[in-house]
């Protein structure tokens, strides 16, 4: 990375992180109604922030929240073409009474940016924005073509995304395919992202009578559905924490090579443990930590809902019971077939004296990457400018439908370089970015440029 690129980067340090707390400001909650006019405001305010950088921008529209385009091409032909991918909606905030500070008054405690969607992922969109800022505004271009997509409907699945991506196949044409969306395993580890869980997302509705009833009345006699609904959820693990849904282990790769791999990650467990507030880990027998979280898939209970939550007593039998269930899958396992076997299960353990509904919501496919080749190289030296020290290579417990479906549509290797920490609170109370993994992102996100050309 060049010396001026560099030293923009640090002249501009302070206005950089003045930029990242006005985008943070505006309540991009792609999830609720009442936002749609904020998360238009966020993509506008993207579109001009790109233009100001130095790109050509645009904002394309879809059957939902827009896409925000921005785009350079004067590297020429023999140059490749890198698309950075980005979303610039975040979550829900709720509960609020569990933030520190409001969570759309963005500040900094300790050398955290707090704030919703500091981490996910507006933080890390934008330190791609101000790398390429620093290379059109110090050289006047930059090393490689550059598409940078950002949308605005990640957080609740992205289902226009890919019809947009294969509408305008040509128009996105790329060699390689960067996304920052993911962690590094810990402070000071710069760290590429090998590999992604999938997700079957399951809604379980259990109803028994047709109204709520007098529990001293009907107790005992009409089958309860919340007490139904602890039963069926408790039939989804045995005392090891194995997942005794049948069939769900049958296409599952144990990845021996990955896991031999994983053994040499720097891993506190110590940490991770403080970080999440728990007493203790806790997972499936016969595996570590790490591996639990990136080469095993699971099942959980998201939400639950029933009856009476109020203040005081009510002594009532509710008339339903509602739970929210999410599987993680490993990369050989197929989501649509999870979604079967998962709603088979909960029917055949159900007990008689109520009905079950169960709702599919989004699901996507794990994904592993090969690694090596120009863009992993680069990255690895770029991070290593950035961090002073080499690379890591971990997994990612969590889900990116779109990875994968980026390299099939589009033909290029994706490379995740996340910049997010654990314990970080995404989609969480009090969401933080790591001030210093902002700046160092924008030096290292400016170097892989460098590199790629």
């Amino acid at each position: 990375m060049s010396d001026q690129i560099h030293d923009y980067i640090d002249r501009n340090r302070d206005r950089f992180r003045e930029e990242l707390f006005e985008f943070l400001r505006i309540p991009s909650v792609s999830a609720r109604s009442e936002h749609n006019g904020d998360t238009r405001r966020a993509a506008e305010w993207l579109r001009d922030r790109m233009k100001a950088a130095g790109m050509d921008t645009s904002i394309e529209e879809t059957a939902g929240h827009p896409i925000v385009l921005g785009e350079w091409r004067e590297a020429g032909d023999d140059k490749p073409t890198v698309l950075i991918y980005g979303h610039y909606d975040v979550q829900p905030v709720e509960p609020l009474d569990l933030w520190t500070s409001p969570p759309f008054e963005p500040v900094e405690r300790d050398g955290r940016i707090y704030a919703r969607g500091s981490v996910d992922d507006k933080g890390q969109l934008l330190l791609h924005v101000l790398a390429l800022e620093a290379h059109l505004q110090t050289t006047g271009s930059l090393p490689v073509n550059v598409v940078v997509l950002a949308e605005g409907e990640e957080e609740v699945g992205s289902k226009n995304l890919m019809p947009f991506v294969k509408e305008h196949a040509e128009r996105l044409a790329c060699d390689y395919v960067v996304i920052s969306d993911t962690t590094m395993v810990g402070p000071g580890l710069p760290t590429i992202g090998a590999s992604l869980r999938g997700l079957s997302y399951l809604e379980v509705k259990v109803t028994g009578p047709s109204h709520d009833l007098h529990s001293g009345s009907y107790g005992g006699a009409v089958l309860n559905p919340a007490t139904a609904l602890a039963r069926i959820i408790a039939t989804f693990h045995d005392e090891n924490w194995h997942v005794t849904v049948p069939g769900f282990y049958d296409d599952v790769d144990e990845m021996a090579d990955f896991r031999e791999a994983i053994r040499e990650v720097p891993f506190d467990e110590d940490e991770f443990v403080a970080d999440t507030g728990s007493p203790k880990a806790v997972g499936e027998a016969g595996y570590s930590t790490p591996e639990r979280l990136w080469v095993r898939p699971t099942v959980e209970v998201n939400g639950m809902l029933s009856g009476y939550t109020g203040e005081g007593p009510k002594t009532v039998l509710p008339s339903w019971a509602m739970a929210k269930v999410s599987c993680r899958l490993v990369p050989s396992q197929d989501p649509k077939r999870i979604d079967r076997i998962m709603e088979d299960h909960i029917r055949d353990v159900a007990p008689d004296g109520v009905s079950i509904d169960v709702i599919r919501h989004h699901s996507g496919n794990a994904w592993r990457a090969t690694l090596g080749g120009p863009l992993y190289d680069a990255a690895a030296r770029a991070l290593e400018q950035a961090w002073g020290r080499p690379v890591v290579y971990a997994g990612e417990g969590g889900s990116i439908p779109i990875v994968p479906e980026f390299e099939e549509l589009l033909d290029a290797p994706v490379l995740l370089m996340g910049f997010g920490l654990p314990g970080e609170n995404a989609h969480a109370p009090d969401e933080w970015m790591s001030a210093e993994n902002f700046e160092k992102g924008t030096h290292a996100s400016a170097a892989l440029l460098t590199e790629l050309g």
